[in-house]
């Protein structure tokens, strides 16, 4: 499926953010972007959107929109938050999920597998954007879907950063075979620490994450 111009221009956005391309409290300047990337300003609005809610832009109103990145404290605590109502979808969805959806999540992994063998974070992220999409359905649960829908995306941009890291492709692979298993096996509790355990930043994953930030501030 082909994506949406403005998808595109906010990946670009976010990266060129993340690399310091963009300082924080820097206001982006609608008529040069659309100059930039040759679009006009639908498209580009509808990108500025999609950072305001990933928390890397805030619009003020009459004033325009302007860079903001959250501080590492900031971060650690959405995460903790996403880790929590993942480890709840993964728990809910063991009882519940459907044989085609799991089927969809093996499909999904084998797409995520030729990214890895590709090397393409970005191919990754999209199917792994799927693969997380189908449990949080799964849960039956559709406030549950809702928050963590709302809360993915506004880490999108950190869980993407993530993905850069040497050996996390292969990491986030083996992690996702495990989630498949636990659900595949009905067993809840398994289910429930392997996506907290995937989703949670803490120790090795919680350095490479402050690190990659302090690079991109520089």
């Amino acid at each position: 499926m082909e994506r949406k111009r403005s998808d595109i221009i906010a990946d670009e956005l976010e990266s060129l953010i993340l690399d310091g391309s963009f300082s924080d409290g820097e206001r982006l300047d609608e008529s040069q972007l659309a100059d930039r990337f040759n679009v006009s300003r639908t498209p580009l609005r509808e990108a500025f959107q999609r950072l305001a809610l990933s928390g890397l832009a805030e619009q003020i109103p009459r004033r325009g929109v302007f860079v903001r990145q959250p501080g590492p404290v900031e971060l650690i605590e959405m995460f903790e938050v996403m880790a929590a109502l993942e480890a709840l979808c993964g728990e809910l969805a063991a009882a519940r999920i459907t044989d085609e959806a799991l089927e969809e999540l093996r499909a999904a992994n084998l797409r995520c597998q030729q990214a890895v063998e590709a090397r393409d974070t970005d191919a990754y992220y999209r199917e792994n954007e799927c693969f997380h999409g189908i449990l949080y359905r799964q849960s039956g649960n559709g406030f549950l879907e809702q928050e963590s829908r709302r809360l993915h995306r506004r880490l999108q941009p950190f869980r993407r950063l993530q993905l850069r890291v040497r050996g996390r492709l292969a990491q986030s692979m083996a992690e996702h075979e495990a989630i498949v298993d636990a659900l595949e096996a009905g067993d809840a509790k398994g289910a429930a620490a392997a996506l907290k355990s995937h989703v949670a930043v803490q120790g090795e994953k919680f350095h490479h994450l402050i690190a990659s930030l302090r690079q991109a501030a520089e």
